[in-house]
């Protein structure tokens, strides 16, 4: 999660530097949607915990933590509706199921449920949600997790980045790495413009680099 949000503001960086030294309108229009994108996805990470509080929770937890990573899920026109199968979990007390609600991500901890801690996150949900509307419902043996949407819209999927999964096979220039993201957007804008745009671009690529230049490799366009 930490090296994620590393790599996100890594790519901001470089999009501001690459906005100092670019002249051509088009071009600066594409890096400034792209740096509002990177700006959006960095906003909706959750920050890091200090070392100290993580080292509390884990310590007031006892036992040990379990990553659920199978689950269902479901739409309806207002929610998004995650299903968690737990046994037993509705003999807990209530306050042993928790759900932290962000625009675009929660975090599921279910405390002592048989000698163990469960949790679940879920980063940059595809599409905004409302914290105030959103909820957890604990039924037989399974915890629901209610996800209000802020538009009454259907999603084709859970995450963005299942999204962009999808996207990256049907596109040919993609490739299965995401931290290529900017760079086959250069490629691309690098293809399809003039002359003066391929000066422009190489120009602030090269200096970008060499400011950065600690093992990085060039893009090869």
């Amino acid at each position: 999660m930490a090296a994620a949000r590393e790599e996100l503001l890594k790519d901001l960086e470089e999009v501001k530097e690459l906005l100092v030294k670019v002249t051509r309108k088009r071009l600066r229009d594409v890096l400034l949607t792209e740096k509002h994108k990177l700006e959006l996805e960095i906003k909706n990470q959750p920050l890091p915990k200090p070392k100290d509080a993580v080292e509390e929770e884990k310590s007031s937890l006892g036992g040990y933590t379990v990553k659920i990573n199978n689950y269902g899920w479901d739409q309806s026109d207002k929610f998004i509706k995650i299903y968690i199968s737990l046994n037993g979990v509705q003999k807990l007390p209530a306050e042993n199921v928790q759900v932290n609600f962000t625009e675009r991500s929660f975090d599921l901890l279910v405390k002592n449920l048989n000698g163990k801690n469960y949790t679940m996150t879920f980063n940059n949900l595809l599409k905004p949600i409302s914290v105030e509307g959103s909820s957890r419902k604990i039924k037989t043996d399974t915890v629901l997790v209610m996800c209000r949407k802020k538009r009454e819209e259907k999603w084709d999927c859970l995450t963005q980045v299942e999204k962009e999964s999808k996207e990256k096979e049907k596109a040919a220039y993609d490739t299965s790495d995401p931290s290529e993201g900017l760079m086959n957007l250069l490629k691309k804008m690098y293809a399809e413009g003039d002359d003066e745009m391929k000066r422009t671009i190489n120009k602030a690529w090269v200096e970008s680099r060499e400011k950065q230049s600690k093992g990085d490799i060039p893009m090869d366009i």
